[in-house]
């Protein structure tokens, strides 16, 4: 009976593709529903690698420009009123708002800073919500995948018992796929977890790092027009 029952369970096929077959429906929803949101997690952590990379070497150009003594207004108009790199739509905000803030007569009309800062604060804010989308789908990723792979073990785990009990046969060629086939969701929730905990930290903090970069040069180039107003 023993080698019975293991020519039994060597002649079974544990491959991926076979543990997918066997599985119950719900088991088999879980699976499909966990590599949707891996391919999802992986789709959004190779988009914000590129962009975040793009994004620090235009910050990289345009802070070499600013820096290079050019006059700001003749920046500004090669520039244009609505750039397409994220540093530079900063800029124009507070240069925007700087000429707005000038009269006729070539005065300026009063709280021109305080304008200028809030404009240059509403750009950070909308570029820094264009970084950080997606990330809250990496941390949904990272924090649920897992218990739902666990919900596809414990029902295929149950159900693997429930198919003991009706054939009365407690052998490895019964019980040994039922068991694989439940561990396999358990496998593919942390296999989505892991990378998306992992990239969600990074990808956080090098958005935290860019953003910051906007903050600094927008504190500088509200300085350099501060110098101006009181001059």
């Amino acid at each position: 009976m023993e080698a019975e029952t293991l020519a039994a369970a060597q002649s079974m096929d544990f491959s991926m593709w076979a543990l997918f077959a066997r599985a119950t429906l719900t088991v088999k929803l879980v699976m499909i529903m966990l590599i949707v949101a891996s391919f999802w997690s992986w789709s959004i952590i190779i988009q914000k690698i590129i962009s975040y990379r793009a994004a620090r070497r235009e910050a990289a150009r345009f802070d070499r420009a600013f820096w290079s003594g050019e006059p700001l207004d003749d920046l500004y108009d090669t520039i244009g009123a609505d750039p397409s790199g994220r540093a530079q739509r900063i800029f124009a905000a507070g240069m925007t708002e700087w000429r707005r803030s000038h009269r006729d007569d070539g005065g300026l009309i009063a709280g021109a800073q305080a304008r200028i800062d809030r404009a240059m604060d509403v750009a950070i804010a909308r570029e820094a919500e264009g970084l950080q989308a997606g990330l809250p789908v990496l941390a949904t990723v990272g924090s649920v995948t897992p218990f739902v792979g666990l919900f596809g073990t414990v029902w295929g785990i149950m159900h693997a018992f429930i198919g003991i009990a009706e054939q009365q046969n407690t052998n490895l060629a019964v019980v040994a796929p039922g068991i694989a086939e439940a561990l396999l969701a358990t496998g593919l929730g942390l296999l989505a977890a892991i990378p998306a905990v992992i990239f969600y930290n990074k990808i956080s903090t090098d958005a935290d790092r860019i953003i910051g970069g906007y903050e600094a040069f927008a504190d500088e180039f509200s300085t350099i027009l501060s110098r101006q107003l009181d001059a």
